[in-house]
């Protein structure tokens, strides 16, 4: 590291006359196969609105070089390569600010990597191929090809290649990052730190990231798992957790948290990565989702306390009903059911859906659904909503045998309503309706 301090001495101007950021493909030839992805995957092929066709064009290209990959590994780690010099000149001109075709083409490279480190290709080829992939990472307008970068040092394979391509940029980097008085990008640093990690020069890649005045996981993810192959693991954990606490720390919360909550459960402490880092970041599109994330990923921790916890954490008891209730905890659904933020529409569903195999459930359920109606909870709801909750109710309260209590609670609820409210008449016309045909069958 000594030595590379003292190349950092040149002037930064010179920073940008490298060969790799100036971007010169001298390695680029041409494909030994006939990638069919290749026509669709063209230089400004996309528009402003082209991520749904682009998504499909990455889709199509993976299962093309996954599919090769089976009989011709080294072919398909060319293809590979092909993709990715022709992610960023095709895409360039999409609007990317949904987030969509970055994730796409994350995961894209993602499952793709793996190809790339597994194929037997000779030294000779891979530092061709090597080559190649420096140079596109140089030329990536937004960082399409992180996944590569993070992997680099995988994919090079040789320790001679490792530590070439460590130390191809490592003086301009710590020159840039050593500088804070300006900002300067270099779009190989994510390789240097990768090589570095993969070659084992661990006291390198830590004194590089001590130059750097930012913090993000993006950089910092290597000097973490640097302190975890020397066997220090505590200050891993600890450099790790100290950029969740940075409020300023926004992006990479989420695997930061799955960092520190592996390695907590790899050294035997599960209770303490549950608490810590497994519950305040459950992930899904739906409070449902989120309880199952959390209920695969501890499969020996009891999933009724793992919902408990949830709606504990997260508040919003109402809203929760619907994961109770598919998750089978239905003491939890109902007391949930009772929140004024249980949607009537979802109660009065559940009551249809439960009024067989749990009659009594489901009264209960309809009943609450009758409740935020005439409390004017429900979305656009009209009296058509009170018609069908009432007829679930009482098909669920006939078969527990029910029916006087539930007539005297329809009153009470009728009679804490606005005498004026639609709803309310409907209900008041609904429970003479019904009491008018239980005085005929009792007669």
């Amino acid at each position: 590291m000594q030595a590379a301090q003292a190349e950092c001495l040149y002037p930064l101007e010179r920073l940008w006359q490298s060969p790799c950021v100036a971007g010169e493909n001298r390695l680029a030839r041409k494909p030994s196969h006939p990638w069919a992805f290749r026509a669709g995957m063209r230089a400004g092929a996309f528009s402003w609105h082209g991520t749904a066709k682009a998504v499909e064009r990455l889709k199509a290209a993976s299962s093309e070089i996954r599919a090769l990959n089976r009989s011709d590994p080294v072919a398909a780690a060319e293809g590979v390569i092909v993709l990715a010099e022709r992610i960023w000149p095709a895409f360039e001109h999409i609007d990317t600010s949904s987030g969509a075709l970055g994730t796409a083409v994350r995961r894209t490279l993602g499952d793709l990597v793996p190809v790339l480190i597994a194929a037997p290709a000779h030294e000779g080829v891979r530092a061709q191929w090597l080559e190649r992939i420096r140079t596109a990472i140089a030329e990536d307008g937004v960082d399409y090809l992180a996944p590569l970068a993070d992997g680099f040092g995988e994919i090079s394979v040789y320790p001679a290649l490792i530590n070439d391509h460590a130390d191809r940029d490592l003086a301009m980097v710590f020159a840039a990052w050593a500088d804070h008085a300006r900002f300067i990008h270099i779009p190989t640093a994510t390789l240097t730190l990768s090589c570095l990690l993969e070659a084992g020069r661990y006291d390198e890649l830590l004194a590089l990231m001590e130059v750097k005045r930012s913090r993000l996981w993006f950089d910092e993810k290597f000097a973490a798992e640097a302190l975890i192959r020397q066997g220090r693991e505590d200050e891993a954990l600890a450099r790790a957790a100290a950029l969740m606490e940075d409020d300023r720390q926004n992006w990479g919360r989420q695997e930061i948290a799955r960092f520190c909550e592996a390695l907590l459960i790899r050294r035997g402490q599960p209770d303490e990565a549950y608490r810590r880092f497994g519950l305040p970041t459950a992930m899904g599109n739906t409070w449902l989702a989120m309880w199952r994330d959390l209920v695969k990923r501890y499969p020996d921790t009891d999933p009724r306390g793992i919902l408990e916890d949830l709606i504990a954490l997260h508040g919003r008891k109402g809203k929760w009903f619907a994961a109770a209730k598919t998750a089978g905890y239905l003491d939890i659904a109902l007391d949930c059911a009772q929140d004024s933020e249980a949607a009537p529409a979802t109660l009065t569903r559940a009551a249809r859906d439960f009024a067989v195999k749990e009659p009594a459930f489901a009264t209960s359920v309809a009943l609450c659904a009758i409740r935020h109606l005439i409390a004017g909870r429900g979305y656009d709801a009209g009296p058509h909503d009170i018609d069908e909750a009432t007829e679930h109710l009482i098909a669920a309260s006939r078969r527990v045998g029910s029916m006087d209590l539930v007539h005297e609670e329809l009153r009470r609820i009728v009679e804490g309503g606005r005498n004026a409210d639609p709803l309310a008449m409907r209900l008041r016309e609904r429970i003479v309706l019904l009491e008018g045909k239980a005085d005929g069958e009792a007669g």
